[in-house]
């Protein structure tokens, strides 16, 4: 909030054109910093309940949730350097990791169901994973925000992210 009134007070001051696009894009990408926050708090409390409850995930579902955490991971290494750095070309590699986040979410709930109907797992299991999936996936969504702000106003001093990304996924040889 601080950040943000400090932000909105410094946009009415007179400014050069390229401190005007810092303030701009600072403004936009905000909320996706703190919401990526957020979520971190809801994957915490997860752990703590898995903790509490002595809830522990299959061998499988551990090694699925290994592998989506470190994507993960690695697009918010991305997504952070991209704005630090102003990186377009590191910006435009976290759409694509994004949608694979979006597919091992996919993958994880299918498989879920599989080893529930094994009895292999339990619905217990199954609404914490669901958790853990759903802040996953939603934090892989505010690196792409992140990301496509950076290229946005870049390369088009603007903000269309909408156009981006849709831009970006149809008939885009490098996003496959």
């Amino acid at each position: 909030d601080a950040l943000g009134t400090y932000l909105v007070k410094l946009s009415s001051c007179s400014m050069s054109e390229s401190d005007a696009r810092t303030v701009t894009k600072l403004l936009h990408l905000i909320g996706d910093f703190e919401r990526i926050s957020d979520h971190s708090v809801n994957i915490v409390e997860s752990a703590e309940e898995m903790q509490e409850k002595k809830i522990v995930f299959s061998e499988d579902a551990s090694r699925e949730l290994t592998v989506i955490r470190a994507a993960l991971d690695k697009i918010l290494v991305m997504a952070e350097d991209a704005f630090v750095k102003n990186d377009l070309r590191l910006a435009a590699a976290v759409e694509p990791l994004e949608q694979v986040v979006d597919d091992l979410r996919d993958q994880i709930k299918s498989n879920h169901i599989v080893r529930l109907q094994k009895s292999e797992c339990t619905i217990e299991h199954g609404f914490i994973l669901s958790d853990l999936l759903t802040n996953f996936e939603r934090v892989s969504d505010h690196c792409s925000n992140i990301a496509g702000c950076v290229i946005e106003i870049g390369e088009h001093d603007a903000l269309d992210l909408h156009h981006y990304t849709n831009d970006i996924k149809h008939d885009n040889e490098k996003f496959a």
